[in-house]
């Protein structure tokens, strides 16, 4: 069934009053009618089966006929520190951690970067493009976009987390992998430098509030590939991609 994202004060109880954008795409788009089954998913990692009974006046009225848990949520949270690279990469990271099933992608201001992102509207946009990917990839939540924040901040944000790394060329002997074999945890920070990369002075900084450097191999990857590769690595090595 079509999947679409709705707030919950729709949701009352066995109906609901769907309106606005997803209202006007189930009715003028797809041009669903009553009778026509749907999924629907509050935003906070629940889903709910439903029957629409009504179509009217700029409202999709339903009928909700189960609600469960989301069963596309990986169980880790993993929050991507992503360094501001050059549009477009931005959304296309966005779009596609998104697809992965990151949590969380924070855009850093580091030593190198070379863009800059400090307009409203444009998180505004960024947001919107993850809640599109979600919608598509069937996710239970719609991941945070956060406002841009300094590598300190970052830091410090990692911090809250049980397990953070930041891969890293320089370092040679302890891969993604390695580190996380054996390992669990319910949130996973994972920092990813810009064009240029990281700064010394930045490693030994997330090093020494206990961000792990890792290598993801002997290959020098871009920043819009490396954020998804240790994303996903993350993920199949926490079972979350079986």
């Amino acid at each position: 069934m079509a999947n679409f994202f709705v707030d919950k004060s729709m949701l009352d109880g066995s109906v609901a009053r769907i309106t606005g954008e997803e209202a006007a795409h189930i009715a003028r788009v797809l041009r669903m009618k009553a009778g026509d089954g749907l999924t629907l998913c509050d935003g906070g990692g629940m889903f709910y089966d439903a029957v629409i009974t009504d179509v009217r006046g700029g409202e999709v009225i339903a009928e909700i006929s189960e609600g469960y848990p989301a069963p596309t949520e990986p169980g880790v949270k993993v929050t991507l520190f992503q360094a501001i690279p050059k549009n477009p990469k931005l959304e296309f990271i966005i779009q596609k951690a998104t697809e992965i099933g990151v949590c969380r992608i924070v855009p850093v201001n580091t030593a190198r970067i070379v863009a800059r992102l400090e307009k409203e509207n444009k998180l505004q946009r960024l947001q919107k493009i993850a809640a599109e990917a979600a919608k598509q990839s069937r996710r239970g939540i719609v991941p945070e976009v956060c406002a841009p924040v300094t590598f300190e901040m970052a830091v410090r944000m990692s911090a809250e987390l049980e397990l953070s790394v930041i891969p890293y060329e320089e370092e040679k002997s302890l891969s993604l992998r390695d580190f996380l074999r054996g390992k669990t945890a319910a949130e996973v920070g994972i920092f990813i430098g810009p064009e240029g990369g990281f700064e010394q002075g930045e490693i030994e900084l997330a090093r020494s509030a206990g961000v792990t450097p890792v290598t993801l191999g002997p290959r020098i990857l871009r920043t819009e590939t490396a954020g998804l590769v240790a994303a996903a690595l993350t993920l199949y090595e926490q079972g979350e991609m079986e």
